[in-house]
């Protein structure tokens, strides 16, 4: 049997397997394993962590020790339980205002959002259709768009357009074409955060070409010195857009894979007919659970208010480095321009200077070289108390001072 010729085109058909090319998390993964190895005495610090760093709150977590007990919880929950949906709603209300979703026919869960982001072009991408992405940024919708037989139409997201897709550059032959328009505000890796001004533009831009937007809300409570905000609250925003939240930064249950997508009642059936046909649902225990805490906006104002805190202190200590570090308008990401060199090494680009910080300085950073080079540090990395975060900023500056990095 000659198993190489059975594979995909989509996956890279009989080619599948032999390219040699290293991911950039590999080779960061690797790099941080052979600086462990060459200093086993140095501390290696993480700023490249892209999860957080604290278990989930002490009601969710007791919520769910007594729902696994429940024998009503066992069997399959297919496209989700009530009781999350109705919860999901009071979410959207709590935080954002928004008070008219229905949860029985406009809220669906989700087993996280990645998930959903793969089985929204299923319901919507047809061969040749057109998918508009923004970069940098998460790829998994483009990558199952492309497997359908789409065209990926990546969007840069530039510092001087504050990392907002510029709409007015979108060729209006391809936005003819387009279905999807997928957005991610508070966004990963840029920090960006949405205005209601840029919500409105798009829902506009949405209407006039008739594209549904595709708004990953994954960090959505986590806004820094602005209003918290959902496309589904604009005028218009629900006709023409879904939203996707996650339970994993709000509520700090990365792993626990639960979500919800919200928006108009045709798009959500639509996304609930081939979900259905994909997985039976989350169990219903860890949906009890979120239900637990989702509309509490004091337990996710406290995780928040966390990464405020470390992020406010990177700003002082990479500024003193020599970046241009600016407080991010959301998520627990801070997203700069990659230094051009330290002492005599010259850096081509953001992976090189990530992998010197690395190897040189065991300093852990995620590299973006999609729309210029930029590095990305996190304000997720370990620290056991408020005194051991000051401790191991402290040390990134030390470290970072004896680099003698260059900017021009």
């Amino acid at each position: 049997m000659d198993l190489q010729t059975l594979f995909a085109e989509r996956i890279g058909g009989a080619k599948f397997g032999e390219s040699t090319e290293i991911y950039k998390f590999e080779k960061i993964k690797r790099a941080k394993a052979a600086a462990k190895a060459a200093r086993p005495d140095v501390e290696l610090l993480d700023f490249g962590v892209g999860e957080p760093d604290r278990m989930a709150p002490a009601p969710i977590r007791e919520a769910l020790k007594k729902a696994v007990d429940d024998p009503s919880n066992r069997g399959y929950a297919d496209n989700g339980i009530r009781e999350f949906k109705v919860a999901a709603a009071r979410y959207m209300a709590s935080f954002f205002g928004v008070t008219d979703l229905d949860p029985d026919t406009e809220i669906n869960h989700s087993i996280g959002s990645k998930p959903a982001l793969a089985l929204l072009p299923l319901c919507f991408v047809n061969p040749g259709d057109a998918v508009l992405l923004t970069v940098p940024g998460y790829p998994v919708l483009g990558t199952h768009a492309r497997y359908l037989g789409g065209e990926v139409v990546k969007l840069p997201l530039r510092r001087e357009n504050g990392f907002l897709p510029d709409l007015d550059a979108i060729d209006p032959a391809v936005a003819a074409r387009a279905k999807l328009f997928y957005v991610n505000y508070p966004n990963n890796p840029t920090g960006a955060a949405p205005t209601a001004e840029f919500f409105d533009r798009l829902i506009a831009y949405a209407h006039r070409n008739n594209i549904l937007v595709v708004q990953d809300a994954a960090y959505a409570t986590l806004v820094h010195g602005g209003p918290r905000l959902s496309i589904l609250g604009r005028p218009g925003g629900k006709d023409c857009a879904i939203e996707l939240h996650s339970m994993s930064k709000s509520y700090n249950m990365t792993g626990w894979r639960l979500g919800f997508v919200a928006g108009a009642k045709r798009t959500i059936r639509a996304f609930a007919e081939v979900k259905d046909n994909i997985d039976s649902g989350q169990f219903k225990a860890i949906q009890i659970a979120a239900c637990a805490g989702i509309a509490d906006v004091a337990l996710s104002e406290a995780i928040r208010e966390h990464y405020r805190r470390r992020l406010e202190k990177m700003v002082r200590v990479l500024r003193a480095a020599g970046f241009d570090a600016r407080m991010p308008g959301g998520t627990f990401f801070m997203y700069m321009p990659a230094p051009k060199g330290a002492g005599a090494a010259e850096f081509g680009s953001a992976e090189d200077a990530s992998q010197y910080l690395i190897r040189e300085q065991s300093v852990s950073t995620v590299p973006w070289d999609d729309v210029g080079a930029f590095l990305r540090f996190s304000s997720t990395f370990e620290a056991k108390d408020e005194a051991d975060e000051d401790r191991v900023l402290a040390e990134l500056g030390r470290r970072l001072a004896s680099a003698r990095l260059r900017f021009d």
